[in-house]
């Protein structure tokens, strides 16, 4: 690609009134529209401080800046450009969103959190955004050290992660999330929760289960829901917050003696060799792993705590030690391995439910997409503030999903960052005309013009019917 004029006779200004960078914004706020968003807020967000007024007006604001691309109280200054005043009513500057942000209490947050809870059931109600819900779906729930820098985050605190394989001490705030997803649709996020960066990935994850539960349900997911966990959620709470809502549970049992113990009880006849479609990188033995062996038996977990002990299904995945000296002749004497727990009540045959259970990964692509946008920062020095700001990163994302869901069946699996880049980011010229209309005048052969009208049709009222 060339430059077709010359540096002398190429001129730039910025003086049109009725051009708008994100014009996918109007499809992407009247979904929301559709769905309520302002009366939901007006309905359960109660703001004591004077900053609070027009509470729905400015969350409006902070999740249609976050669906533009916005990481920053600053970057929120998007919005007002251009023709988009024509466009939106009620758009607040950054510095009036931020007053709002840092005017805002625990109980505030909770509030909002429940609101992301009752839009995600809306959206679900008006677009394909959990297909085969009805049937099987799978809850995840994990949570993320979210970095931060300086010492003024309030909150903030070291706590352990993971970065290439390795657990490291990283100073930030940590987000416990849930996702909901089924065999057909991408996750949507069902709750979020900010805690100090000292917590534990389990601290408060019982009722956070029970909330989680109760919100994939009022999503659809009527049939069976499996809750999946990592060994951090392998407590007695979380798997009764489980049974009590009549969930099934997949969660990473920790290698203690008694899971040791049981495992070593099984009969060496029980293991039966799986291969993986693609080869998995395994980060202990730090090599790719093509294939490996499971069997299962009947374990009771917490059975020294009064009333809680739970029995049901161990599966258990080893993988063969590799002797990194064979190749210089030192063979092995005998085959040695590495073993992985599962304690669950999954209905599935054996081989599915291990598998199932290896896809709470994608709780992972959640975060990253998450990262990747909104949460690129947590914004503020006030924790209360951060924990709003999360929780409409919640609500930007499953609206975003939605949006994705009317565009088409390749849209409704991309990550936040595609969408933005193909349905909101598009440059559209305002052009009045009739009694209140206007049209949006968009750029002539764009990509994904097919996915944004499916969109904009879906969200729109039909035109009326002409007469002949």
């Amino acid at each position: 690609m060339q430059l077709f004029h010359a540096p002398g006779k190429t001129h730039a200004s910025f003086d049109d009134e009725h051009l708008v960078a994100y014009a996918g914004l109007e499809p992407v706020m009247r979904l929301a529209e559709r769905c309520d968003l302002g009366g939901l807020i007006d309905e359960h967000v109660a703001i004591a401080d004077r900053l609070g007024v027009n509470a729905a007006a400015k969350i409006s604001s902070i999740v249609a800046g976050m669906a533009a691309g916005a990481d920053s109280i600053a970057d929120l200054d998007a919005l007002r450009h251009g023709g988009m005043d024509k466009l939106f009513d009620g758009i607040r500057a950054p510095s009036t969103l931020g007053s709002f942000l840092r005017s805002l209490k625990w109980g505030n947050v909770r509030q909002i959190e429940k609101v992301s809870r009752m839009l995600v059931a809306r959206l679900a109600a008006r677009t394909p955004l959990l297909a085969g819900a009805g049937t099987v779906a799978f809850l995840d729930v994990d949570s993320m050290q979210k970095r931060t820098y300086g010492y003024a985050k309030q909150g903030s605190g070291f706590g352990h992660t993971k970065i290439q394989g390795k657990s490291v001490l990283v100073r930030g705030l940590n987000v416990l999330a849930s996702t909901l997803s089924t065999p057909l649709a991408a996750p949507v996020i069902t709750g979020t929760r900010l805690r100090g960066g000292k917590a534990g990935s389990a601290r408060g994850a019982e009722s956070f289960v029970a909330e989680s539960i109760s919100a994939a349900r009022a999503v659809g997911a009527t049939g069976i829901l499996l809750v999946r966990g990592d060994s951090a959620f392998y407590a007695a709470g979380v798997i009764a917050a489980c049974r009590r809502a009549g969930a099934r549970f997949s969660v990473t049992a920790k290698m203690d003696p008694k899971i040791k113990a049981a495992i070593a009880a099984i009969d060496g006849d029980a293991w039966q060799p799986i291969e993986y479609p693609n080869a998995i990188f395994d980060e202990q033995a730090g090599c790719w792993v093509p294939d490996a062996e499971i069997a299962e038996t009947r374990y009771t977990a917490f059975a020294s705590k009064n009333g809680r002990a739970v029995t049901a299904r161990l599966i258990v995945r080893r993988v063969k030690r590799l002797n990194p000296q064979a190749a210089g002749g030192q063979d092995e004497l005998f085959s040695s391995y590495r073993y992985h727990a599962v304690f669950t009540d999954s209905p599935f045959h054996l081989v599915q439910a291990e598998e199932q259970h290896r896809d709470h990964a994608i709780v992972e692509q959640v975060f990253a997409d998450l990262v990747c946008g909104p949460l690129a920062h947590l914004p503020s020095g006030d924790f209360a503030a951060n924990a709003a700001w999360l929780t409409c990163a919640a609500i930007t994302h499953n609206l975003l999903r939605a949006t994705g869901c009317l565009a088409g069946p390749v849209h409704a699996r991309a990550r936040g960052a595609t969408l933005r880049r193909r349905l909101v980011a598009v440059p559209a010229r305002l052009a009045r005309h009739g009694h209140g209309h206007i049209t949006l005048h968009l750029p002539r052969h764009w990509r994904w013009q097919a996915a944004w009208m499916n969109v904009f049709d879906a969200v729109h009222d039909p035109p009326p019917a002409q007469a002949a």
